[in-house]
């Protein structure tokens, strides 16, 4: 009975809710990057704390299938979430994100499967779907994806100056001269 009570108590204290076959994923559910777990140049997290160690875990050994809940980020505009198991076999029941973010919070400005482009106007899956099996379509420099048009510099600091996470990062001028030529670059795809 105990174990039972306490197992009702894990699902109502969920900070997300299933709707039917998926998760119901909520612009509230994203966070300021640099309170995700960093794994060699992206952010990991769980919308299910008590998956985030497994969720960690496969990420630290590069391959595998991530948890239901595990939330990938490279850059704050972007972000897979994974869906559980069945929801889309065409993705590995990952699900894309295209994020618009800002000191206020986060709104989702696209979601899906194929609908998601990124702001290079690549569509999300296309690259994604490259990554060898073992890499549960997680894009790596030796994953087989096609490379991004961001250099490891630009990547940290886009996530260092994540707007979300109020301001903690102070840009250098030269860093700040790097932002205004990436505004540019990133501006969203009509």
């Amino acid at each position: 009975m105990r174990t039972a009570l306490m197992l009702l108590a894990l699902v109502a204290c969920s900070p997300f809710t299933q709707a039917g076959d998926k998760f119901e994923v909520k612009a509230e559910d994203f966070k300021c990057m640099l309170d995700m777990t960093p794994v060699r140049g992206f952010y990991v997290d769980n919308l299910d704390p008590h998956q985030l160690a497994q969720t960690v875990a496969i990420a630290e050994q590069e391959s595998g299938r991530y948890p239901p809940g595990s939330v990938v980020q490279l850059v704050p505009l972007e972000v897979m979430v994974k869906q559980p198991v069945g929801s889309n076999p065409a993705t590995n029941d990952w699900e894309f994100f295209e994020l618009d973010v800002s000191a206020d919070g986060t709104v989702i400005r696209n979601r899906g499967v194929e609908e998601v482009v990124n702001r290079f106007g690549g569509n999300c899956l296309e690259c994604h779907q490259k990554a060898r099996p073992e890499y549960d379509l997680i894009c790596e420099q030796s994953h087989g994806c096609d490379p991004i048009p961001l250099t490891p510099q630009m990547t940290t600091l886009l996530q260092n100056t994540d707007p979300r996470c109020g301001g903690r990062y102070q840009p250098s001028a030269d860093e700040q001269a790097l932002l205004q030529q990436l505004s540019k670059i990133l501006t969203p795809v009509q």
